[in-house]
């Protein structure tokens, strides 16, 4: 398996904040060992695929989307069910890219009226973030460095920046992931412009 160490916490954050604001919330997952909270739409999904599909399937009508999920970029092009031996040698594993569901989703005439993607940097944070805003057409990115050891990846707490389309760039402070998805969602609703 090749997997990354997301927890789900900040998606989840992010439900739990849009229930409290009135939202109708369906929560697409991966493997995780959390509740969902409590009036959301839960998918349950275990791979890149299964992922894509429930994104696509749900976004119609749909009025923002948070991609919050740590989705892997590349796949195993083949996978086994059974052990591989060690007395086989090293096995050779060759990987393949997974869909772009992100950019799918842009692309997609049903897609949401606001995008908000998500980037775990390990370096060179900003411009990586930000050429994935311009790359994918996003409205908004959160972008957070990975291989800081109190945000990110296992950890209740997160220290993002938050990149819009219009070029405000604001850097926010460590905060739990609920507070974190709080500073979101209000930025969200701003764009969807309710309340103006």
């Amino acid at each position: 398996m090749i997997a990354n160490r997301s927890s789900g916490k900040q998606g989840f954050a992010l439900a739990q904040v849009a229930l409290d604001l009135g939202a109708d919330v369906t929560l697409v997952t991966g493997p995780v060992h959390l509740s969902a909270p409590v009036g959301a739409h839960r998918i349950d999904v275990t791979t890149a695929t299964e992922m894509r599909d429930a994104v696509l399937s749900a976004i119609e009508g749909t009025d923002a989307l948070l991609m919050a999920a740590a989705v892997a970029d590349f796949r195993p092009v083949e996978t086994v069910k059974s052990k591989i031996k060690r007395r086989k040698g090293l096995p050779e594993v060759q990987l393949e890219s997974t869909d772009d569901i992100l950019g799918l989703v842009t692309s997609h005439s049903d897609a949401p009226k606001v995008v908000v993607g998500f980037a775990a940097e390990s370096q060179d944070m900003i411009d990586n973030a930000r050429a994935k805003l311009e790359e994918k057409g996003l409205d908004m990115i959160v972008a957070n460095d990975i291989t800081a050891a109190d945000s990110g990846f296992a950890v209740d707490t997160n220290r993002v920046t938050l990149i819009q389309a219009d070029g405000v760039i604001e850097e926010l402070p460590l905060l739990s992931k609920i507070e974190v998805a709080e500073e979101i969602m209000e930025r969200v609703v701003k764009l969807l412009g309710i309340g103006d």
